[in-house]
């Protein structure tokens, strides 16, 4: 040790203006400098991604907000409906009559081409709308239905016109009568309203999100019951409670490890356990559910242990000091001080798990479903199965609506993030 510290230069043999500590530290400089840069254009680069992708969403969903809808005045007449049954009128020639009187002089051998450009489902939503007012029985009422979707996407200017008829959607007697009825005003363009309260539909001009937004709801609050309190009592009892031995620490290194398991594995576990071996019925929240729970279990205990761990010891050795039993000190003190951490957390995995996939399709939540679920038992959809669904549909309507589906649902996870984001701001508390 002595001879290397009689060969180190003293502090005034070191000439800190020499040229050679001059190259160092514009070495040092240039270094610290391409950090920053590289750190800067990596930031630009996530910007611009991300730019990129929302600008793609919207470019090809803000179209689905916006739907064809056509206004017809059709006389109920009474002697075409009994008001006491009105189930049994014949619906499709009353609302097809109504429309012939749209355009004067409809020829028989254009009334497939013209009819064609109104939803097959127009007689359904009249009657639906009549049976829940019958008083209007024996008047004349407008109603207004969407118009199908190749009508659909030519206002919206999907369809150029400019095309030879057969490589069109739309023909040519149809853009006729289509000219016809937007100089009479009764083609207009409204808010899609049906996207949020209608559910799964085969035709693209009444398919919405109802459906699948309430299946998620189900699906999650069946996760939030069952790996809330199950996570946050595994996480006290491995912290608190527990002794440390090699179960334990294969029991901790487990959990890590399910964390960053794959959520189709998750799926097929819930497929041999929960449809296997118990028999519980498929495309259900509350499978969908107990098979997001088991992914979001792992992340939850993680972060319970970890806000339990940045409690500080003071607060449990003050509160045993006064004469508070440990299951005291854990439940009045230390849970509800890392309990924001903890809501934090929980939030954040369910909105992980609300935009999981392959776990959902394997239960079979995928399921065409024409009304919201009632409940944790009745077959339905989510969110991100909805969206699968309409990707793999061949009509063009069903694109826009793909792309609308993905932004309903970033807006809920940017929901659910600025939650936790806000109550992490709001409770959070600095030792």
């Amino acid at each position: 040790m002595s001879g290397i510290s009689e060969n180190l230069p003293g502090p005034s043999a070191v000439d800190w203006r020499s040229d050679e500590f001059r190259t160092r530290r514009a070495r040092r400089y240039a270094a610290d400098r391409r950090l920053k840069y590289y750190g800067a254009g990596a930031i630009v680069i996530a910007l611009g991604l991300l730019a990129t992708l929302m600008i793609s969403l919207i470019g090809t969903g803000y179209t689905a907000f916006t739907q064809t809808m056509i206004t017809v005045r059709i006389d109920l007449k009474q002697d075409q409906i009994d008001p006491a049954d009105p189930f049994s009128a014949n619906w499709r020639n009353i609302v097809r009559g109504a429309l012939k009187d749209l355009v004067p002089g409809l020829e028989a051998s254009q009334e497939r081409d013209y009819f064609a450009m109104f939803t097959n489902n127009a007689p359904f939503l009249v009657r639906d709308q009549v049976v829940k007012n019958p008083q209007v029985i024996g008047t004349t009422v407008a109603f207004t239905f969407p118009a199908a979707d190749p009508i659909d996407q030519l206002a919206k200017g999907n369809i150029d016109r400019s095309l030879p008829e057969q490589l069109r959607r739309v023909n040519d007697v149809q853009l006729g009568f289509y000219d016809k009825l937007v100089e009479e005003g009764v083609l207009t363009r409204s808010f899609n309203w049906g996207l949020f309260f209608n559910s799964d539909s085969r035709f693209p001009e009444l398919a919405g999100l109802a459906g699948a937004v309430s299946g998620s709801f189900w699906a999650l609050m069946v996760c939030f019951l069952i790996s809330f309190p199950a996570g946050i009592a595994a996480a006290i009892y491995l912290e608190e409670f527990a002794p440390k031995n090699r179960l334990t620490d294969l029991i901790e290194v487990n959990i890590n490890n399910l964390a960053a398991v794959p959520s189709v594995v998750f799926g097929l576990l819930a497929l041999a356990v929960f449809i296997g071996w118990f028999g519980l019925p498929r495309s259900v929240p509350l499978v969908g559910g107990m098979t997001l729970a088991l992914m979001t279990l792992p992340t939850i205990i993680i972060v319970t242990r970890a806000s339990l761990k940045s409690v500080p010891s003071a607060i449990r050795e003050a509160a045993l000091g006064v004469g508070a039993s440990k299951h005291e000190v854990i439940l009045h003190h230390i849970l509800p001080l890392a309990m924001p951490t903890i809501l934090t957390g929980t939030i954040i995995g369910l909105a992980q798990a609300l935009g999981e996939t392959a776990p959902l399709l394997l239960v079979g939540m995928n399921a065409f479903i024409t009304s919201p679920p009632a409940g944790i038992l009745e077959p339905s959809t989510a969110l991100p199965t909805q969206i699968f669904i309409w990707a793999d549909s061949p009509e063009r309507g069903f694109v826009s609506r793909t792309s609308a589906a993905i932004l309903v649902l970033l807006g809920f996870l940017i929901t659910m993030n600025a939650i936790a984001i806000f109550l992490r701001q709001r409770f959070e508390r600095r030792w």
